[in-house]
């Protein structure tokens, strides 16, 4: 062996080690525990039919809810019908949801949506997931969302919240929105099919943040997979 030493080999990235999956009694006990916090989940967009939720859901794309709802106030004040919106116009339209992302698609989509409603649907909000993704701007996840809150079908719609709370708490190990949905639709106790989504949804915004989840107060920490789990933050003077 020469005097130079020999490097050593670079060191490897210990792998992941998987989480145990969740039991049917744990699933149960963690879809329990959020219908006891919230026992009437809705969604907190405003809309007054399904024409007006589909359209709510078609504007809340990469938007508040809170947001959509200062704007549609308005909106559908004056347009709560395929044909008010497609008498409204394009432009009428971009008048009212200005305050919200991407509101120039958003429009022409609100309009081509009226339009397809009216030649196709008569006019209604069909009740079909395939005919609800052939209108401009809909997809499976909008679709889910009208199917669920507008006509009482058991659908989950997978949004960020959805995506993120499914993964972390262990519900899912999914890479895709479909994949966490399939996952999801596999697991939820027949009981809280219909308000699951808006449960996961909720957890989402007001506990189980992106950056900051509030686990130290949250209803099923205890069946949570997510480690490590945040402490409560000091108290105000406290140290």
């Amino acid at each position: 062996m020469s005097g130079a030493a020999r490097k050593a080999p670079p060191l490897r990235p210990r792998a992941r080690r998987p989480r145990r999956r969740l039991r049917r009694a744990e699933v149960e006990a963690i879809f329990d525990a959020l219908a006891e916090g919230c026992p009437e989940p809705r969604t907190e967009l405003l809309f007054v039919n399904p024409f007006t939720l589909l359209v709510a859901v078609v504007l809340s794309a990469q938007a508040t809810d809170v947001g959509v709802n200062r704007a549609t106030r308005s909106l559908f004040a004056v347009a709560d019908t395929p044909e008010k919106m497609l008498a409204l116009g394009e432009e009428g339209v971009r008048a009212h949801i200005r305050t919200i992302g991407l509101f120039n698609t958003k429009a022409k989509n609100v309009i081509a949506l009226s339009a397809q409603l009216i030649a196709r649907h008569g006019g209604e909000v069909p009740r079909d997931r395939a005919a609800l993704e052939a209108l401009p701007g809909v997809g499976r996840k909008t679709a889910n969302v009208v199917l669920n809150e507008a006509f009482g079908e058991p659908t989950l719609a997978v949004d960020t919240h959805v995506f993120r709370v499914a993964r972390r708490v262990g519900l899912s190990e999914g890479r895709t929105p479909e994949a966490v949905e399939q996952d999801l639709l596999a697991q939820v106790p027949a009981r809280h099919a219909r308000a699951a989504h808006h449960l996961l949804i909720l957890h989402g915004r007001y506990l189980c943040k992106a950056r900051a989840p509030e686990c130290w107060r949250c209803p099923i920490a205890r069946w949570c997979r997510f480690e490590p789990k945040r402490p409560a933050p000091p108290a105000a003077g406290a140290g």
